[in-house]
Parts: structure tokens; sequence; C-alpha cells
């Protein structure tokens, strides 16, 4: 008896040899589909880094692999069976799994909403209202990665996330901003510190002028805009590259500032208190 006619006499082992090929075939075809979209997708979002482009890319992949498995699992008579309990499944089932699946459905539909809003893009730095602040890596089905600081990555939840505020550092001509206040004492020629303070600003080399219109303008103004307790309080808006974390152009800018403002005498007030003893207590003591 030849191999394909004892194969043809056990029906049973011809179909598992059947469902062997089959999902090897799938699974190459789909290796491969998923490789030519991979390609597709990079190119598209590295150059406009669009979170539109990177959530149908996730959304693509799950369909393709859920379609391909329940071709592999239904194509055959042995797994037909284990199918339709794992993809049909009864009321009980599914209402298990619904219950079970609802934190996963609330990031997909959450994720729609975010990619569909669009507050960020993908490369924009983003701080969020519990001070979470960082470069938005990726947005998948059910998370976005921020790069906090260096090697350090965060992963919101889309849910958390499209329920919080979210503050885009990050403009439209591809710069990131941050607002910077600083103090001085209240006998400062305020235009003298206003001059200092932009000085260094523009010296330190991580900050660029702003854009407007594809247009190259000033850096950020220094304005006086508070009477606070013990001091006046001056400010301006910073901007740098978005591959320039925050952490280090506010240290560098608070550095520059501060050797700024001591070299030209120019004094920083601090909070202190002054204590006044009455008659009564001094001669108690």
């Amino acid at each position: 008896m030849s191999p394909l006619e004892f194969l043809r006499s056990n029906p049973t082992l011809w179909e598992a040899l059947k469902l062997i090929l089959s999902a090897v075939i799938t699974f190459v075809l789909v290796s491969l589909l998923l490789r030519f979209e991979s390609k597709v997708s990079k190119r598209l979002i590295g150059k406009r880094n669009n979170i539109n482009l990177r959530f149908v890319e996730n959304i693509v992949r799950f369909v393709v692999i859920f379609l391909a498995v329940q071709w592999v699992v239904m194509s055959s008579p042995i797994t037909q069976s284990f199918g339709r309990v794992l993809f049909q499944g009864t009321a009980i089932i599914g209402a298990i799994a619904g219950f079970a699946a609802q934190p996963v459905i609330a990031d997909m539909i959450c994720g729609l909403i975010l990619s569909a809003t669009k507050p960020f893009n993908i490369g924009d730095r983003i701080e969020l209202e519990d001070g979470t602040a960082g470069i938005v890596q990726d947005i998948t089905l059910r998370h976005v990665t921020l790069l906090v600081i260096d090697t350090v990555v965060c992963v919101i939840p889309n849910s958390k996330l499209n329920n919080m505020k979210i503050t885009n550092m990050s403009r439209s001509a591809g710069l990131c901003s941050m607002h910077m206040r600083f103090n001085v004492s209240y006998d400062t020629e305020i235009e003298k510190a206003m001059a200092v303070i932009g000085r260094a600003v523009r010296e330190s080399p991580h900050t660029v002028p702003d854009r407007r219109d594809g247009e190259d303008a000033e850096y950020g103004p220094v304005y006086f805009i508070e009477y606070a307790d013990s001091s006046l309080v001056m400010a301006t808006t910073v901007y740098f590259p978005p591959t320039v974390t925050t952490e280090v152009v506010k240290s560098d800018i608070n550095l520059r500032v501060k050797r700024a403002l001591d070299e030209n005498g120019i004094e920083i007030p601090y909070n202190y208190v002054n204590v006044v003893m009455s008659d009564a207590a001094k001669s108690a003591r």
C-alpha cells in the first residue's frame, strides 16, 4: 500500500495533515501580508506621524490574524466543532466574554476616539493632568506609549487617556514649546531683568526661534506678568525641537537664567517669616 493510499484509508490522519498544511500556508501568507503592510505603514507614518494611520495599522493586523485563525479552524472537519464554540459560542459564554472584555473594548473604542479627534500625533510632546509628560511613541488598540525621560517608557490605557486633560506642547510647525516663569525682587529694574532673561534663553543651544506660517520668527519675548507676594514675575515661552526632552531644556534655561541674574546683580527673592514678640512674651522669657 502506497503512502497516499494509506492516508486516504485513514480519513482522520488525512484531515489532520491537510489541517497542518493549511495552517502552515496561512501562516506564511499572513506573515508576508503583515510584513508588506508594515513597510507601507512605516513609510506613511514616518512622513506624517499620523495616529490615524497607526491605529488603522493595528486594527488591520488584528482583523487579518483573527480571520486567518478562523479560516484555518473552520476549514477542517476535525476543528469545525471547536471553531463554532470558539467563534460563535453560547449566550452564557458570550456574556462572560463580554463582561471580561469590557476594559479591552473600552480601550479600543477610546483609541478610535483618540484617532478620530487627534489631540496629538506620533512624535508630539504632551503633558497629562496628573503631571506625566513625554513624547508619543506609539498608539495601539489598547494603549498609548510615552517616552518620559531617557529610557523610561510610560504605557497609558486609551480609556484612561481619553478621560484626562491633555496639553500638547508641540506645534504644527514641528516645534515644542514650554512656558517658564522667573521671579525677581521688587527693587529690580524690570526692563533690565527682561533683557537678561531673554538673552539667557537665546544663548541656550537647545532653544530655537518660533516659526509661524513657515517663516522664522523671534524667540519668545519676555513679559512682566504679575505682582507676587514678594517678587515680580517674568515669563516667556521657550521653543525647542521635539528631539530634546523637556527636562534637559528646563535645566539648561534655569541654570543660564540663574547665572545671568547673579552676574547682573538681580536678586531672586525667597519667602521668609518675621516673628514679632509682644512685650508680655519678652518679659515671660
